[in-house]
């Protein structure tokens, strides 16, 4: 009985990582659903089978704006590919709105996210404060099979962020899966 309970809970252990990480010990991202600035509903798990960039930024975050054309760029250099641009962004959509009357953003902003930060931050688990961690901008790199590929925060993640994404679309390992 004793071995039973052992190799059940080996199973349950196993099962519940291959829930939360991939087959290859990555970690799974997590869903979200957001309403973009054009009203459009974006839900994460939709996009499996794209590359999907997250970008977590701030109008406040003068690294974020001296970002934003480097994003920019990068997102025209991938258009027609399999990749997926997406702002996140805590700031109201009246708030981002006039933001952007003086900046322009090529790829989707998500306003109101801050539940999205809430999951994707790091917890600080230093002492008790329960506080969450993320720096601006925040990058995280999703695959195909929706696992976080890469997280990177501060300033000029671009070319790393593109030498990934570069990477992603010629995997074969990747396409074959």
């Amino acid at each position: 009985m004793k071995i039973f309970r052992l190799l059940l809970c080996f199973v349950f252990i196993f099962a519940v990582s291959a829930f939360v990480f991939g087959q290859n010990g990555k970690a799974r991202a997590q869903n979200f659903r957001a309403v973009s600035m054009s009203g459009e509903t974006v839900e994460l798990d939709a996009l499996k089978g794209k590359i999907v960039v997250l970008t977590f930024w701030s109008t406040r975050c003068g690294i974020c704006h001296e970002s934003i054309p480097k994003l920019n760029r990068m997102a025209k250099n991938y258009q027609g590919e399999n990749v997926v641009f997406l702002a996140l962004t805590m700031e109201n959509q009246a708030k981002v709105a006039n933001y952007l009357k003086k900046t322009q953003f090529d790829f989707k902003i998500l306003p109101n996210t801050f539940d999205v930060v809430l999951k994707y931050g790091a917890k600080n688990n230093g002492g008790n404060s329960g506080y969450i961690e993320m720096a601006f901008p925040a990058h995280f790199l999703i695959n195909q099979k929706g696992e976080i590929e890469m997280k990177a925060s501060g300033f000029s993640k671009t070319a790393q962020l593109d030498s990934e994404i570069n990477r992603l679309l010629h995997s074969k390992q990747t396409k074959a899966e």
